[in-house]
């Protein structure tokens, strides 16, 4: 039995358990077991909720980095003993990302949001809707829910678009960079003026695959979408011109161009990236007040670019087997559905959050980004988000994503050529997928 089940894990297929209804709690558990990668939701959590946790009940936070899968492999495990464990051991809410989220939407481990939990359709009424299609599962049940609604854009270097464009206004950035043949023009004109209009190889990729029309499998075979391909032509072109660093995410290069000394024109991210990576990254000195004159601090901006798109995000779930429905619920309402909560995490963190009525009032509001140079840019991220579809994301996202990006990185550099890409790329996913064919 437990193979099947690892099996529905590692494949995100159908698990079909009995008694998959969890009745809800009289009372409640005196441990909450929340497993999570990082610190963020702990964050949120102690500074919006903590205080309203009942005395006599224990927070137990169970984090595992994410790097190399490593908590979704903990969480697996977990999930697997939870009829076996005491109900002080069991998991009572796990954290999910978009890329695997349906791996866990689509089994029974995950409690289902309005009946087992308990939320009401009015209670989400607010959400935007492809947060919620994300977590929903092959029969239509809501699964999870999420404070973060992730529309991106492209952040830009001020002082940069200047140079570049002659001027650093938003709306006229904006129309400079509105689609991918004035994109590119632009990346021309940098180059020519020394900047990179990209970090790197995969900076765009998010922008291209959010906008694909088809799901990455279709019957079991691989498909490959349009917008892949364009991500392709156009980034063997930006690394052979020299228009982008030759940077990968996440790498100290492309950290250093967030810097007062780096060239690069700008990123393409949602507000967690602004907030996570690009303030941090701009900073000379991580130990002075994040403010102007700090290295590049303040001298960015924020525009919608050529396509919207969104990147991320993190998924609340309650666990099959929890003792704690009562706070869970309680949990999910004020950490995803109270517009005065939502209101203050966007104005403190500079976070998108999932709440069209409080995000429309930040919009015309006075509130002001300082890392952004005082731009109010949630007014720009909601011409974004309404362009946002989920309907296509499947089970194999995250890999086909990570595949595409390492298989294609020696073909960028001239390495090996497309075909030979492109064997690997099929080679290592039908490696991680042997369900699946060409």
């Amino acid at each position: 039995m437990k193979k099947i089940v690892i099996a529905a894990l590692a494949l995100a297929s159908l698990v079909a358990l009995n008694g998959c209804n969890e009745k809800k709690a009289a009372g409640s558990g005196k441990v909450l077991n929340i497993y999570v990668w990082n610190e963020e939701f702990q964050d949120r959590f102690n500074t919006y909720y903590a205080s309203k946790l009942p005395e006599d009940v224990k927070v137990n936070w169970v984090i595992t980095p994410s790097q190399g899968g490593a908590y979704q492999q903990k969480l697996d495990e977990a999930l697997l003993r939870q009829d076996e464990v005491s109900q002080d051991e069991k998991v009572d809410l796990f954290l999910v990302e978009a890329d695997y989220a349906l791996k866990y939407v689509n089994t029974d481990f995950t409690l289902d949001v309005i009946k087992d939990i308990g939320i009401t359709n009015d209670d989400i009424k607010n959400q935007y809707k492809y947060t919620k299609d994300i977590v929903t599962d092959s029969n239509g049940n809501l699964k999870g829910l999420t404070w973060q609604a992730c529309p991106g854009g492209y952040i830009y270097r001020r002082s940069i678009a200047k140079a570049v464009l002659g001027t650093d206004d938003p709306v006229e950035v904006g129309k400079a960079l509105s689609d991918w043949d004035k994109f590119n023009a632009v990346a021309k004109d940098a180059k020519a003026k020394g900047y990179f209009m990209l970090s790197g190889y995969d900076d765009a990729f998010r922008v291209y695959s959010d906008n694909m029309k088809n799901p990455w499998v279709v019957n079991d075979t691989i498909v490959i979408d349009p917008q892949i391909k364009a991500w392709i032509a156009q980034t063997k072109e930006f690394t052979d011109k020299g228009y982008n660093n030759k940077a990968s995410l996440w790498s100290p290069e492309s950290s250093q161009g967030m810097g007062a000394k780096g060239k690069v024109f700008g990123y393409f991210g949602p507000a967690w990236f602004i907030d996570f990576v690009m303030a941090p990254g701009s900073l000379d000195d991580q130990n002075a007040p994040h403010e102007i004159g700090n290295g590049s601090y303040g001298d960015w901006a924020f525009c919608k670019g050529p396509q919207g798109f969104s990147w991320g995000g993190t998924w609340i779930c309650g666990a099959k087997g929890s003792d704690n429905i009562e706070i869970i619920r309680d949990i999910l309402r004020t950490l995803t559905c109270d517009t005065t909560v939502m209101t203050e995490i966007a104005e403190k963190s500079g976070d998108f959050t999932n709440n069209v009525p409080a995000m429309e009032a930040i919009a015309v509001s006075d509130y002001q980004n300082p890392f952004l140079g005082g731009q109010n840019h949630i007014k720009f991220f909601l011409d974004s988000a309404t362009s946002i579809d989920k309907s296509r994301v499947s089970m194999y996202d995250q890999g086909m994503s990570e595949k595409i990006q390492s298989s294609m990185k020696d073909y960028f550099d001239g390495k090996i050529d497309l075909d030979t890409a492109w064997n690997n790329f099929y080679t290592s996913v039908l490696e991680l997928y042997p369900n699946l064919k060409k």
